[in-house]
Formats: structure tokens, sequence, C-alpha cells
């Protein structure tokens, strides 16, 4: 994943300052965003807002990232948008590696280390963001009936034509869970 230098943010010396606060907002242009077996794609750049936060020990970063991603749906491989908005979240300590305490009630994964060119990657903090607003299965609609197993047509447009017999249902692996009782009650 390239870094987008749209998505860097410089930290100033006034932010260096204890309950200092800064505003940053741009777009970052990102092509695809892979999510399991789901690539999303994005025709316009992603929107992104942030404050910047000294907290003492540590610059707290804050916002949103917003864009709309087309993917496939996993039932008919129709295309399907949605409209993404998530919250970015960073937590950098300020002194570098050796001289920044770490936080007790934090683990590793939680912070990172200012650089010491002060400049901050919001790529992977944006990417995170969007990551956990994709859904688990992207669907078109929560009733899409899918493809035909035997023709591949879409369902959604109508039935396909194929015979559907007796024997084909026999004949299939699950045939066996066909009277089975699932106590459902």
């Amino acid at each position: 994943m390239a870094t987008d230098a749209t998505a860097i943010i410089a930290i100033p010396e006034a932010l260096l300052e204890t309950a200092a606060t800064r505003h940053f907002e741009g777009t970052l242009d990102l092509a695809e965003l892979a999510a399991g077996p789901d690539t999303y794609t994005f025709a316009a750049p992603v929107s992104w807002s942030v404050e910047a936060t000294n907290t003492g020990d540590a610059i707290l970063i804050r916002g949103t990232a917003a864009g709309d991603a087309t993917t496939q749906c996993a039932r008919c491989l129709e295309d399907v948008t949605y409209g993404l908005e998530g919250d970015i979240e960073g937590y950098f300590l300020i002194g570098g590696e050796e001289e920044a305490e770490t936080p007790e009630d934090m683990e590793g994964d939680e912070f990172d280390f200012l650089p010491d060119n002060r400049k901050i990657d919001l790529v992977p903090l944006i990417v995170a963001a969007l990551l956990l607003e994709v859904p688990l299965v992207p669907l078109c609609d929560d009733d899409c009936k899918g493809l035909c197993p035997q023709c591949g047509a879409n369902l959604n447009e109508g039935p396909c034509g194929c015979s559907r017999d007796e024997a084909d249902v026999e004949a299939s692996p699950f045939a066996a869970l066909k009277n089975f009782d699932f106590g459902d009650k």
C-alpha cells in the first residue's frame, strides 16, 4: 500500500504543548481495499478529518474517514456500493522509543511512537477505520436469491428455466438433511 502525501500530517511545534489541539483534513486516493475475500474499489477519493490533541505524554488522533466503496454481492455477483464512514483513532507517544514512557494500561498494538520528523502517516489508521465498517458478507439486498447452481443465471431477474426434478434433489450431498429434525420449535 503506497503512502499518499495528502494523508501525512506534520505535527507543528505548537502542538507539543500540553492540551494543544489542531484540526487536519484531506482526501486519500485509496483505489482498493481488501477485506477478506472481498475487494472494495473507490471511484472517488476517501475524505478524512482528524483532531490532533496533546495529552501530555502523547498525541491523540481522533476523527472520521468516509467514502463510497463498490464490491460484488456475495450471492449474485452484481456490483453493490456501500457508503462507509469509520472512526479514526491513533495514539502516538511523544519522545521516541527510548524516552517515552509506555502506558501500563495499554497493549503494544494500541499505541505508536511519534516519529522524530513529527510526521504521522494516517493511511493505516484510515484503512483500519474503513475495514471496521465493511459488511461481513456484502449483499445487494437481504433477500438476494443469488445464482442458479446449474446454469449460473441471476435468480433475482426471474426463474432460470433449468429443470429441477426430484432426481437432482436426491443427487445432492445434502439430500440426507431433507427430513432431518433440527429441533426447531
